[in-house]
């Protein structure tokens, strides 16, 4: 997995001609970075006195964005895979009238999977945004601009696991499949953005 092995490693794969890892496994990377860094608030608020009104919601925020980093984490190599069944389907023969029916179910089925690990992204993505709201409002003022940055990453990770799902949902014959999965997203770009502007302008009223 690519989590286990060194950054330069997912990098330099990212930079090659290869087509995976590509745009799904760099938006659970950057969703896990924000969920990291609400961990990371959580973190330097525990155990402080200033802060002892808020220690129990504070351990619940901690694993939360804890449990979501480690979600994110797994969902960085299974888009690599989804990826590489929606190639394999492509490749599959098509001489004959029975071949192509067989492929064309084949690459419809593997065009689904690939939409539900986007999007399973963008939904958590979502979750990290709110937990970054929450940070910043309860988490140590010291560490206020990591919540800041982790609601920005939040909210780019999920416009970037969104784009992810239309170039799937486009060419997915299943119109009802396609159109849930298209009015969520939307939906969860609204709240992220609403979310990022909140935060943003907490973040820089309490940088003074």
């Amino acid at each position: 997995m690519y989590v286990e092995k060194p950054m330069l490693v997912f990098l330099d794969k990212l930079a090659s001609r290869s087509p995976e890892p590509g745009g799904g496994s760099v938006s659970a990377l950057v969703g896990a970075l924000g969920a990291a860094l609400v961990s990371m608030v959580a973190n330097l608020t525990l155990g402080k006195e200033k802060y002892a009104g808020v220690q129990g919601q504070v351990e619940k925020l901690l694993a939360s964005s804890e449990k979501l980093r480690d979600e994110l984490q797994g969902l960085i190599q299974k888009d690599t895979e989804v990826y590489a069944d929606v190639s394999a389907a492509f490749k599959l023969p098509r001489e004959t009238e029975e071949e192509k029916a067989e492929r064309a179910k084949r690459v419809q089925e593997a065009l689904k999977l690939a939409t539900e690990v986007p999007f399973e992204i963008a939904e958590k993505c979502l979750e990290v945004a709110r937990l970054s709201e929450t940070s910043a409002v309860i988490g140590n003022v010291g560490a206020v601009s990591d919540a800041g940055v982790a609601v920005l990453l939040a909210e780019a990770a999920a416009q970037s696991a969104a784009l992810n799902v239309k170039i799937n949902v486009n060419s997915i014959e299943d119109r009802g499949f396609s159109d849930a999965k298209w009015d969520r997203i939307c939906e969860i770009l609204e709240e992220a953005a609403d979310l990022r502007e909140r935060v943003v302008q907490m973040t820089y009223e309490k940088l003074g």
